[in-house]
């Protein structure tokens, strides 16, 4: 059975920021200089990964093609999907081994975020914080993957409060988190550098700039952190004043540093994600105090 009961209003409990820094880019700063945990100088990153795989859902006609590399470090992963040919396979050989801060300092970006993911799963992991009241556990149903994602999206649905008619901006888009937003009554305004149409026809732009200004909150996918859109987002939604959750496969211990300072509600899924398991696996969600 799915868990979606509302999640609690927290205050946010985050890693600081450097000053004068993009968002991403000063928390990686501060990350580097011992701020949230030992220095990343003296840790290293057991494993890296690099994972290629296609999903396309019963009655669906859309195929995702998803890339995601992996870090392992201690026992937690951190993880960050990334376009077609950025990253190639020879990561595994090159950067498995590699003291943490060379990778915070010196990888292509989806690198760089899947080592501080990796980072702050392991300083500041979600069980702790579910432990602790600041996030709510969610499991996900065993089942087949349409089970699976309709759960999934569903609960991260479920961090949505809107009117009746809502405009949800919809940056990165799945078939089944669409169809979510229409159950809670939004209106989609999909996003995605990728697809063209959903599943049911709704046109799909590649331009966030026209889904921000328009949108009455927004759904933001993890994988901005990858693209460098991310800071765009947070700083557009926090000058609207509009409400930014984010779904966070990509970056989940990431994510919940910016609750209360732009992000209002987060689904954090932290590594194994819902789509490489058929059996129950756990999703967190959190709220900012006035959050969405």
């Amino acid at each position: 059975m799915t868990h979606t009961h509302p999640a609690p209003s927290l205050a946010p409990n985050a890693p600081s920021l450097a000053p004068n820094a993009p968002a991403v880019d000063g928390l990686i700063e501060a990350v580097l200089a011992g701020e949230h945990g030992p220095l990343p100088s003296g840790l290293v990153a057991t494993s890296v990964f690099w994972i290629h795989h296609g999903t396309r859902l019963a009655g669906g006609d859309t195929t995702y093609l998803n890339q995601y590399v992996l870090v392992r470090l201690g026992g937690s992963f951190g993880g960050c999907a990334f376009e077609a040919g950025e990253i190639d396979p020879s990561v595994c050989r090159d950067a498995s081994g590699t003291p943490l801060d060379v990778l915070l300092r010196e990888s292509p970006r989806p690198l760089r975020i899947a080592a501080l993911d990796a980072y702050l799963s392991e300083t500041r992991p979600h069980r702790a914080a579910a432990a602790a009241g600041r996030a709510e556990a969610v499991t996900l149903p065993a089942g087949t993957p349409e089970v699976r994602a309709k759960a999934r999206d569903a609960a991260i649905a479920g961090l949505l409060d809107i009117e009746p008619g809502a405009k949800v901006g919809l940056i990165g888009v799945v078939n089944p988190l669409v169809a979510a937003i229409r159950e809670r009554g939004g209106e989609p305004l999909p996003c995605d550098f990728n697809l063209r149409t959903t599943q049911w026809g709704d046109p799909v732009t590649d331009d966030m700039h026209k889904v921000l200004d328009r949108a009455e909150a927004v759904v933001a996918t993890g994988m901005t952190l990858s693209n460098g859109s991310f800071d765009t987002i947070l700083e557009r939604c926090r000058s609207r004043g509009v409400p930014l959750i984010v779904y966070a496969q990509s970056g989940s211990a990431v994510a919940p540093a910016f609750l209360g300072a732009g992000v209002t509600a987060l689904s954090a899924e932290p590594f194994p994600f819902s789509q490489f398991s058929a059996e129950e696996t756990v999703l967190y969600r959190y709220r900012a105090v006035g959050g969405a």
